[in-house]
């Protein structure tokens, strides 16, 4: 039986005398219990002290370093990690971006809950993790998650918070926070983050900065600039994005009805509108919102063009559905959005082939898709 969680896999045990590390120059406390991970082959009550091996040791500290912070030795056993392996650091970081490029999830979230572990106070580790954990994020929600990518998307929050606390300030954090609040359509606190990174930058020079440090610099105003023209930090505006998304469509929409009696050029107020109504169901004024957005400068923007056709697909218009979904896939062809809706827009419109291609295209994308793995099961039981 696999244990309920890592720490069970793990014993404490009192280190004997004759056992030694490889390392003859580490330190060991004997008056101090070691965590040991256990093998595969051990049975329940069997250790054998003799067949103890290093590597278990180590396996035991990394587990302890990333599920028990509570643990009372734990600067002891971050020293003898250190002295142990001086260059885990470094393999811990490479192995956990690898793992989060491949979206090994799982295995990338033990990893970064290691290095905070090792590394409690390091702002690097802190915002590197929260950068994985808002990637987890999104990586649910495009697959349908939503209460699991709400739960990341809490616990980034939190750590991009720690990140931005530290002392000297970390001005990478502050950057990357603020794309973080954008997603979130918290253009105030986004704005916040971005001239406090300005603000961290401002005396450093062009050529210490380099080409990446200059272009965050300019994109940073340029946000700054957005907000401020749009007055997107506006309370109403922040006020109904968050009633929307917690399911009070029609407070929100009372909210950013409110907004936009005084900015009426904002596309991404009407794009709220849109979607509020789109929730609602009311469909053809959802899509006359939609259709303002566009005018007012949403026609960059792919989940523009998605909403609308959702909208059209509802009101019977497939063929003008399907034109603005190919534009929405032009502007972002790895959607799996897009994708899955023109999956459904070749279902209604009676072409199963074609909907089965979109719907495995997502699965390519992304084989947690439950969406899409479930439509796709209907359509193969059909045929």
């Amino acid at each position: 039986m696999n244990p309920k969680t890592p720490l069970e896999s793990v014993y404490f045990i009192s280190i004997p005398e004759n056992f030694e590390f490889s390392n003859a120059a580490l330190k060991i406390d004997r008056t101090i219990p070691l965590p040991v991970q256990k093998k595969d082959t051990d049975a329940p009550g069997n250790f054998n002290m003799n067949e103890l091996t290093p590597e278990q040791i180590l396996a035991g500290i990394l587990t302890v370093l990333a599920y028990d912070h509570h643990n009372e030795h734990l600067d002891y056993y971050r020293s003898i990690i250190k002295q142990a392996r001086p260059g885990i650091e470094k393999e811990l970081t490479e192995a956990a971006i690898l793992k989060t490029k491949n979206e090994d999830w799982d295995l990338a979230e033990e990893l970064f809950l290691t290095l905070k572990g090792l590394l409690p106070d390091d702002p690097a580790v802190t915002l590197n993790t929260a950068l994985f954990l808002d990637q987890r994020a999104e990586s649910y929600r495009r697959s349908g998650l939503h209460d699991d990518a709400d739960a990341y998307d809490n616990d980034a929050a939190e750590y991009y918070k720690e990140a931005m606390d530290a002392e000297p300030p970390l001005a990478d954090a502050f950057f990357n926070a603020g794309f973080f609040y954008l997603k979130q359509h918290d253009f105030s606190e986004a704005k916040g983050c971005f001239e406090t990174y300005l603000a961290l930058t401002c005396d450093i020079d062009d050529k210490e900065l380099g080409e990446n440090g200059i272009y965050k610099k300019e994109r940073a105003q340029e946000i700054i600039d957005n907000i401020t023209n749009d007055n997107m930090d506006d309370q109403a505006f922040r006020n109904a994005y968050k009633l929307i998304s917690s399911g009070q469509e029609e407070k929100g929409l009372e909210e950013i009805k409110k907004f936009l009696q005084a900015n009426q050029k904002v596309w991404n107020a009407w794009f709220l509108l849109g979607w509020g109504m789109r929730r609602l169901c009311r469909w053809d004024q959802a899509q006359q919102a939609f259709l303002q957005a566009l005018s007012c400068g949403g026609d960059k923007n792919a989940d523009t063009y998605n909403e609308l056709a959702i909208c059209l697909m509802e009101l019977g218009n497939l063929d003008e559905a399907k034109k603005t979904l190919l534009k929405a896939f032009t502007i972002s062809p790895e959607d799996t959005k897009i994708i899955s809706n023109l999956g459904y827009l070749a279902e209604k419109q009676g072409n199963k082939e074609e909907a089965q291609k979109y719907f495995t295209a997502v699965l390519e994308f992304d084989p947690n898709d439950i969406i899409a793995a479930s439509e796709l099961a209907k359509l193969e039981a059909s045929n």
